[in-house]
């Protein structure tokens, strides 16, 4: 269970001081959560903070009862938190299966890390020994940063925007993976998007706008609203 209380994250420039969230209070135990919001709302923000990557400048973050506030990025991993970014990175020399090895802390046999590629719908023999480089498309990074992420098998998965810069056939085989990693997994998924096709799969939907959570409930309460908002226009167009 993930608990973060009273977080607050302030950043400062030549123009001065600007406040970018502001007492959030969440307690996230269900196995699928959705952030979703206007852009510059602070959905990425506050997941970055989930992770480790920025630090809240108020409030304190739990992980099953421990506070974590002040440890680093690696030290989450280790506790279980896996973070995918919107945008995968590459590696060059970095083979497919250098990258899942990596992520299981181990070095598995072929088979096992080609039976995550299958899982993300991939055909293992052409991918596995592949480098993570620029000969792939975003479609293929997003399922193998997903598979790595399977091959940890952490606590807490987060995604930013895993539909970000990808075609429609990806789009759609992304929402397959989500849906069977939602029902095998054995810990919770969290992930920022504006589809409503990820959104319909979720357990819970959090709404962040101007640095607040300005909803939080079960999907079937909250999609409507927020399908029906006047304000929802400002989500994306492809709601």
């Amino acid at each position: 269970m993930l608990e973060l209380k009273n977080i607050g994250y302030r950043v400062s420039d030549e123009l001065g001081e600007k406040q970018i969230l502001q007492d959030v209070n969440l307690t996230l135990d269900d196995r699928f959560v959705a952030f979703t919001g206007p852009n510059g709302g602070g959905k990425s923000t506050l997941a970055k903070i989930i992770a480790g990557i920025y630090k809240p400048t108020e409030g304190r973050i739990y992980l099953d009862g421990e506070d974590i506030t002040d440890l680093s990025i690696t030290e989450r991993a280790n506790k279980g938190i896996s973070y995918a970014f919107q945008q995968p990175v590459r590696f060059k020399g970095i083979t497919v299966r250098d990258l899942i090895n990596i992520a299981a802390g181990k070095n598995m046999k072929v088979s096992d890390a080609c039976a995550y590629l299958s899982e993300v719908g991939m055909c293992a023999r052409d991918y596995i020994d592949r480098e993570v480089n620029a000969s792939l498309s975003g479609g293929e990074l997003k399922r193998i940063e997903i598979a790595t992420i399977l091959a940890r098998s952490t606590k807490l998965s987060i995604f930013d925007e895993p539909e970000a810069g990808i075609d429609l056939w990806s789009f759609s085989s992304l929402i397959k993976v989500f849906e069977k990693m939602h029902e095998k997994t054995q810990g919770s998924i969290l992930i920022i998007s504006h589809q409503e096709r990820i959104l319909n799969i979720a357990d819970k939907i959090v709404v962040i706008a101007d640095g607040k959570v300005q909803n939080v409930g079960e999907k079937d309460k909250v999609l409507p609203k927020l399908l029906g908002a006047e304000s929802c226009r400002v989500l994306t167009d492809k709601l």
